[in-house]
């Protein structure tokens, strides 16, 4: 999948500036928009900024009408403070519904946003008046929530984002009080649903798909420990393994999504591709280190039960997807490598293997650079070949700090992988000139 599916806004700009240069008609512009569905006159009308400084026009207003109720606090009356407050917030969603009925949608969402603040000052401000604070989380889980309707009729990505902040900001309160937010999967389906119905927003998918990762990771650690550390204390093996899948699990989602004939699907198809590989060096980079499989070899391993049936479901799951995007090759080796890795880790059980398991994955992590910057060199997609590049810099820089073994074997290491290097650009070179002959 092509990553100029991410920066189709720059196309857009560059195909306007080809129509001035008369390199191309504006028909033939609006064609390449349209092929990668992007409104070629609406980006380069400038509507965009205007929206931008309106909303934070809106948001800076309702700071300081928020700032000002605050600092004249003591001196309202109760009944007033009680009154203004949902005067206040009436007033303002009935405005932006009027607007938007009318055909101001920009402006109608900017006053929902605006309201959804005032509704949340008027939680915390009633509940200062009356003492409502027996648990404070839900006083954020009542703002979250009112936002919803909102995003759900107007198919916003902005509502939407704004109740899914909410209600990760909710998640985290709960998750350090020891409780299990068990409502917090109805704001990520909402999201699913306005990503799906709604305009495109990168930045909600992102937003909703980390919501979905941390609820199941979370849950997990609920049902396998006591409730009270969970993901956010004690980090299990299991919850690693688990982690894998997912992003293994998002992979598969991305080529699939890659194959739909609609615009949208395969721009989203990009963006979790490309995270997916970025997590994935990040995660390989971890675990070039010897603590990490240490720590791994040294693990009891207590709910393997668990972690085996949820692996299956990605599995079967990543699979599937892999079939109908016709990559089933790619991802069922990818599932493979990582069963073996962790059934290797569980039968050894040795932490003194750890440089071991080390060595094989800082090897690992070479390879992946190599192949990213062949990838790059073949498809012509810049963005690989210099986040092999990075990955091939970062294992140096990492191993140059932290030697496995003594300076002998360190030195050892990196001429080893200097080999590697040079026998890949030998065989690229061969292909290379075997190509030109052809």
């Amino acid at each position: 999948m092509r990553l100029i599916r991410l920066l189709k806004g720059e196309l857009a700009r560059e195909a306007a500036e080809w129509v001035e240069e008369g390199l191309i008609s504006e028909s033939q512009a609006e064609g390449i928009c349209r092929r990668y569905g992007t409104d070629y006159q609406a980006v380069n009308s400038r509507t965009q900024g205007y929206a931008v400084l309106v909303g934070l026009a809106y948001l800076f207003l309702g700071l300081a009408l928020i700032t000002l109720l605050g600092a004249n606090w003591d001196a309202i009356p109760r009944g007033v403070r009680m009154g203004g407050l949902v005067l206040l917030t009436v007033a303002t969603h009935t405005l932006a519904v009027y607007r938007y009925a009318c055909g101001e949608r920009g402006t109608g969402v900017g006053l929902m946003l605006l309201g959804n603040l005032f509704y949340g000052a008027s939680i915390i401000l009633i509940a200062q008046i009356y003492h409502l604070g027996e648990h404070m989380p839900d006083g954020v889980f009542w703002w979250a929530l009112g936002c919803l309707p909102f995003a759900l009729v107007t198919c916003n990505p902005w509502l939407a984002l704004q109740a899914n902040l909410l209600a990760l900001i909710w998640f985290f309160l709960e998750v350090f009080n020891g409780y299990l937010p068990g409502l917090f999967p109805l704001f990520f389906l909402i999201s699913a649903y306005v990503l799906w119905r709604g305009p495109q927003s990168a930045l909600l998918l992102l937003v909703a798909v980390a919501s979905v990762g941390l609820w199941v990771e979370y849950g997990l650690s609920w049902l396998w420990g006591d409730g009270s550390g969970g993901l956010l204390f004690d980090v299990r093996g299991e919850n690693v393994v688990v982690a894998a899948g997912l992003f293994l699990l998002l992979f598969a989602l991305s080529h699939w999504l890659s194959q739909r004939p609609e615009s949208k699907p395969r721009d989203y198809a990009a963006l979790l591709s490309i995270w997916s590989l970025r997590f994935a060096l990040v995660f390989m980079l971890v675990m070039s280190f010897a603590s990490p499989w240490r720590a791994l070899l040294d693990y009891d391993w207590p709910h393997q039960l668990g972690m085996w049936l949820m692996l299956i479901v990605l599995g079967a799951a990543g699979l599937w997807l892999a079939r109908k995007a016709q990559r089933l090759p790619s991802v069922a080796l990818l599932f493979a490598t990582l069963i073996v890795v962790i059934l290797a880790v569980i039968v050894d059980g040795q932490p003194e293997h750890a440089v071991g398991f080390q060595l094989i994955a800082n090897f690992a992590l070479l390879g992946t650079g190599i192949w990213l910057i062949v990838r790059g060199i073949n498809s012509g997609i810049s963005h690989y070949f210099f986040l092999g590049v990075t990955a091939i810099l970062a294992t140096a820089f990492l191993r140059y700090i932290d030697l496995i073994g003594d300076y002998l074997g360190g030195a050892a290491l990196f001429t080893l992988f200097a080999l590697l290097l040079l026998l890949a650009a030998r065989f690229w070179k061969r292909v290379r000139e075997g190509e030109s002959r052809a």
